[in-house]
């Protein structure tokens, strides 16, 4: 482990901007370079976010570019002052520590920055951020044999996840009238702890929305749905005839006989299949509901995978007609869709099955059906998902709390948090890039473009973190003018 105390007295430009020997230009060409790319990334993002919103003209015409404008000013900043403040700690320290090239750096810079951008978002980039810092912290612990890496311990800590979201869901319908509580006094005179951050937790309306697509509108507190689907599915029940059968002159092909052999198969399975009393999905029987359920989240997981690789297939499709089938047969697309398929079929399978095996519905069931479910990670292993999942419900959980008066509020938390995380990534950056996740260091070589990968970092190897592991061929081209220790010349380590 490096230590802190230790320092080389190099200059900026031997160990930093190496492609520059001033330090003002170079502030201003990572600058200028990090607009330009900010300025890419967030157009097109909030361009795309007002369509899908269906914003109003008033929008476009006063709020687009502002909006946008400030979040590449963030961005911006967040990259220009890394480099200025490299530079300023070493004229004030006269040398380089551990510490300065990464993380004290990043430091100030971040927590500038995360200021200029739009509150509302700030949230949202924290929670990013903090997720990314542990996990960073996390490889940097595993690389010191300090902590020894738990086998799919994603997949566990999903699992964890799921089955606290779902059983807090299932909780608010068991004790509470409606879905949403806004007698804040009834709640806190229940005697259940749980029940209570199941109130909290369903007030987090995105976050109950996106379980009720996912999961669907039986497995979750919606007490009127149950109701109302209960009376009109039975009445439809009773008073819709059986689908007519298909002409024979219309199936004359193979494929509209195998299409009717298959409705009719399911047609058969919805009617005559086995449902609980306690279920309840009225419209279907407990195997048609599992294997539903599983069609319909795999095809969306199929699409949502399609639809990210558009992009880049789409620039080699008229050159590499064959990157068309890539984009419809790859691994990947499969890999989601049987990740969201089998969540979905897994939690409400193992729902059923209890209820079966009880004779009655409890909300213990989704605390096992959420952990089950999990499991089918096995077939999309994702650290990022179950990271942000778990600290998303930590954050609702505490934010919400506080509300309520049962934890303290630390004002203007967010920033600190945003800006330690930040520093932090930045450090393993500098320092030992083997310990941060790939897609965020490609994210910072676009940034600042290509510049963070042209670091002196042999010269950082003193400091015990293998710094220059990834660049063992890459010498930067310094000028001897500039530079107060030519090559060859002995440095004496402090």
């Amino acid at each position: 482990m490096a230590a802190l105390s230790k320092s080389i007295p190099h200059s900026c430009y031997e160990i930093g901007h190496t492609w520059c020997p001033s330090c003002t230009v170079s502030v201003l060409q990572v600058t200028a370079g990090a607009l330009e790319v900010s300025f890419k990334i967030y157009a097109p993002l909030y361009l795309i976010a007002a369509i899908l919103r269906r914003r109003k003209k008033d929008y476009y015409k006063k709020r687009l570019i502002p909006e946008i404008m400030q979040s590449t000013s963030f961005l911006t900043a967040n990259g220009g002052l890394y480099i200025a403040f490299f530079c300023i700690l070493r004229k004030l320290l006269g040398r380089f520590y551990s510490w300065t090239v990464g993380f004290g750096a990043a430091l100030p810079a971040s927590y500038i920055a995360i200021l200029i951008e739009r509150k509302s978002r700030r949230g949202l980039l924290t929670i990013y951020m903090a997720n990314l810092a542990t996990e960073t912290v996390f490889r940097m612990a595993v690389a010191r044999g300090i902590v020894n890496p738990l086998k799919h311990g994603e997949v566990l800590l999903f699992c964890l996840t799921a089955s606290l979201y779902m059983f807090f869901f299932s909780a608010l319908s068991s004790y509470l009238p409606s879905s949403v509580v806004q007698d804040k006094t009834r709640a806190e005179r229940l005697d259940s702890c749980v029940v209570y951050s199941a109130c909290l937790l369903a007030k987090e309306d995105y976050v109950f929305g996106w379980g009720r697509f996912i999961v669907g509108k039986e497995e979750l507190p919606t007490h009127s749905y149950q109701a109302e689907t209960a009376s009109a599915s039975r009445s439809e029940r009773a008073d819709v005839p059986p689908s007519p059968q298909p002409e024979e002159g219309r199936v004359s092909s193979r494929r509209g006989a195998i299409a009717a052999l298959t409705r009719r198969l399911l047609d058969t399975l919805c009617k005559h299949g086995p449902r609980h009393r306690c279920c309840k999905h009225y419209q279907d029987n407990c195997i048609s509901y599992c294997v539903k359920g599983f069609i319909r989240m795999f095809s969306v997981g199929y699409l949502i995978q399609c639809c990210l690789k558009v992009p880049s297939a789409f620039r080699q499709v008229f050159t590499k007609p064959s990157r068309l089938l890539w984009l419809l047969y790859n691994k990947e697309n499969f890999q989601l869709g049987a990740f969201l398929g089998s969540f979905v079929s897994i939690y409400k399978g193992t729902s059923c099955f209890l209820r079966w095996v009880r004779n009655l519905d409890d909300e213990l069931h989704a605390l096992i059906a959420g952990f089950l479910a999990g499991l089918s990670m096995f077939f999309y292993k994702s650290t990022t998902i179950s990271m942000y999942l778990f600290s998303k419900l930590v954050e609702t959980m505490y934010f919400k709390g506080i509300e309520a008066g049962r934890f303290p509020y630390f004002p203007e938390a967010d920033t600190v948090i945003y800006a330690i995380s930040t520093a932090i990534c930045f450090q393993a950056a500098v320092m030992e890039v083997q310990n941060l996740r790939p897609s965020y260091w490609k994210f910072l070589l676009r940034l600042t473009k290509g510049r963070f990968a042209l670091m002196n970092r042999k010269v950082l190897d003193v400091f015990g973190t293998e710094a220059s592991r990834h660049f063992k061929d890459f010498t930067p081209k310094l000028d001897p003018k500039y530079m107060m220790f030519p090559p060859g010349m002995d440095v004496e380590l402090s």
